[in-house]
């Protein structure tokens, strides 16, 4: 009998197929666990190849963070601002009175006053203005010694307002430079007192104007800060503010220590990877260059392709690449996206106006870049009042623009989809090995008479007559060893946080490092797993270390990218690539390597260490506690995993798992 010959047309055979792939006759169930088994199947057989994609283009994507072809123009967002749209009233006779100050302040300086002293007179000089002045004593109790000092600060109100918001104009006594080196900020101080003169004779403010110069470069603040917030702290002794204003919507931060400057910089990280709102830069950023004529930069960094005497090619690179303007504008990027990263990674901030942030108050440091000219008190006068002035506008906080960016420039910037992926690439890459390795754990290939007879009988190749069964895993005994070292990451931040650590760092730092490195070593004392339908506990251990340090990569990015993106870049390979070996000595060399990964700090960074632990106690910055409970036992528990023991586990390929 012949067969039907199909008449219809050829759009309509493939009309038909379309709608038999989406309603398939026959069981729909069955074929849809079929679909599913095939999916699965093809993915564990490329599960490798996706493995090691990810890693390659996670890290990838982190070398070409900088490229200026990945950023764009900053722009301002919140239209009510108006930066640069005022005619400034701040003049040279404003200028001759911070000369004065500034006058005033070197004799000061020379007579050697003491905190209380320069407090007093500074509350003097606010009220010879006719401002609301007070001084706030305070005392801090750390490990290793006792910080005193005392700040004075005045309120301009607000004619025109209530006083329910406020803005912030502070100084310290101690310059940014050199992370707060001793260098005095006298010139940030003299621009302070010349502005209460200064602000005070205009009656177009909104909003209450508070004037602080804190003692010393980050205590003073900081202690200010918790009093007019009302919040306390351990180990912080602060007497309460005698004067108070209303809600704080933004802070300016002065830092002026050179004699007079070419650029102004501006700083902007906060505690704990905190950033201000975009808006606040960039309406700075404007007004810098349009209203006081000054160029801004980043930081302190010049831009070689405007400054000759910031371009110099690296050491490192050839004089003739370096002249390709593609590779020195990434090169530029590049320094002030690693320094971005670097004050983000640690959470120290990059100045006073980090402490502002913890309040969710947005804040910047305006940083006068020393030089031999020309600009001085009359550019940073006009930048700071026509500064005033924008936020003097603001009817809500800062809001439409950004919180989460990478500035690669003074004008040019990322937004968060643009690098965040990077770090959640390697993160699920680290994640599927993860899982890849808790599916092999519960798997073993039978051996001995069932194969052997399912092979002579079916006359089938070997591995069409292997047969796999499932076993148990010992989640129980792995997430106790888990637990085990994340207390011991406590007791290490304990000890290293003690006065008797503290005091004698430098000695006591090897024999920490050689203790606590040798304390998870019990580890091979766990005997071997006996029965034979249990997994070895060392891949249950590397199966939840791996889905553990997935997910704390993850949660982090958002909260601080850059500390993320470090742990991701440190741990990715190293915990991905953890074994056992059959051989002690080869067990203990790899043991040494993890041991050296999360404790090697003890011996190489003991000067970095103790002021992590310092901003831990006076600033509540989380970096120590981080690394000592988290990203220590993380790769901790990957040095167990290569001390106990284990057995060869089958590729998840080979797993018949819908028999």
């Amino acid at each position: 009998m012949d067969e039907p010959v199909d008449t219809h047309p050829g759009w309509r055979r493939v009309v038909l197929k379309f709608k038999g792939f989406l309603r398939p006759s026959g069981n729909i169930h069955e074929k849809r666990i079929r679909r599913r088994m095939a999916s699965v199947d093809l993915l564990n057989r490329r599960l490798p190849f996706m493995k090691i994609a990810l890693f390659f283009v996670g890290y990838l994507w982190m070398a070409i963070i900088p490229l200026p072809d990945l950023s764009r123009n900053t722009y301002i967002d919140e239209n009510a601002l108006q930066p640069a749209q005022v005619n400034t009233e701040w003049s040279w006779a404003d200028v001759h009175v911070a000369d004065q100050y500034l006058a005033q302040l070197e004799q000061i300086r020379d007579a050697n006053y003491s905190s209380e002293q320069k407090a007093y007179w500074l509350s003097e000089e606010f009220g010879k203005h006719g401002l609301s002045s007070s001084t706030q004593s305070y005392s801090f109790s750390t490990s290793i010694s006792t910080l005193n000092g005392t700040n004075s600060y005045a309120i301009i109100s607000a004619p025109r307002h209530s006083g329910t918001e406020a803005i912030v104009i502070s100084a310290s006594w101690i310059s940014r430079t050199g992370d707060g080196d001793g260098t005095l900020n006298l010139r940030g101080i003299s621009t302070i007192l010349a502005l209460a003169g200064f602000l005070k004779r205009y009656s177009y403010w909104g909003k209450d104007i508070i004037l602080v110069v804190s003692d010393g470069y980050l205590q003073g603040m900081q202690a200010w800060l918790g009093s007019y917030h009302g919040v306390s702290q351990p180990g912080l002794t602060a007497e309460p503010l005698k004067l108070s204003s209303g809600v704080i919507w933004t802070a300016l931060n002065i830092d002026y220590p050179g004699h007079s400057f070419s650029h102004l910089g501006v700083f902007f990280e906060g505690l704990n990877g905190r950033l201000p709102n975009q808006d606040l830069i960039n309406s700075l950023d404007r007004i810098s260059r349009y209203t006081a004529g000054v160029p801004m930069v980043l930081y302190d960094h010049l831009d070689p392709r405007e400054n000759i005497s910031a371009d110099q090619a690296p050491s490192w690179m050839p004089q003739s690449l370096y002249g390709i303007p593609e590779i020195k504008a990434f090169l530029f990027h590049a320094r002030n996206t690693i320094r971005h990263l670097g004050y983000q990674v640690n959470g120290r901030g990059s100045g006073v106006h980090g402490l502002f942030h913890q309040f969710r108050i947005d804040a910047v440091t305006l940083f006068a870049v020393p030089a031999t000219g020309p600009h001085g008190f009359h550019a940073i006068g006009k930048t700071i009042e026509s500064t005033l002035r924008t936020m003097n506008n603001l009817l809500e906080r800062l809001h439409a623009s950004f919180f989460f960016y990478i500035l690669t420039g003074p004008q040019h910037f990322l937004k968060i989809g643009l690098y965040l992926p990077s770090a959640i690439l390697i993160s699920v890459a680290i994640m599927f090995h993860g899982l890849s390795t808790w599916v092999d754990a519960s798997w073993v290939q039978e051996t001995g008479q069932k194969s052997n007879k399912a092979f002579l009988e079916n006359h089938l190749p070997l591995d069409q007559g292997t047969k796999w069964t499932r076993r148990q895993r010992p989640v129980i005994g792995a997430l106790c060893i888990m637990a085990a070292t994340h207390l011991y990451g406590f007791f290490l931040f304990n000890l290293l946080s003690s006065s008797l650590f503290s005091s004698n760092y430098k000695s006591l730092s090897p024999l920490v490092f050689f203790i606590f490195s040798f304390i998870p070593l019990a580890a091979l004392w766990i005997p071997r797993t006996t029965r034979a339908d249990s997994a070895p506990i060392a891949s249950i251990l590397k199966a939840c270390n791996l889905c553990f340090t997935s997910t704390i990569i993850s949660v982090t990015t958002v909260i601080n990218f850059a500390l993320a993106a470090s742990l991701a870049a440190l741990l990715g390979i190293p915990l991905t690539v953890s074994s056992s070996s059959s051989s002690l000595p080869l067990k203990l060399l790899k043991y040494a390597c993890y041991a050296f990964l999360s404790l090697g700090w003890l011996l190489l960074a003991q000067g970095e260490m103790m002021k992590s632990f310092w901003y831990w106690e006076i600033l509540q910055v989380w970096f120590a506690p981080f690394v000592c409970i988290v990203y220590v036992p993380l790769v901790v528990q990957a040095g167990i995993t290569c001390l106990l023991y284990t057995q060869n586990c089958v590729p998840s390929v080979g797993i018949q798992i819908y028999q």
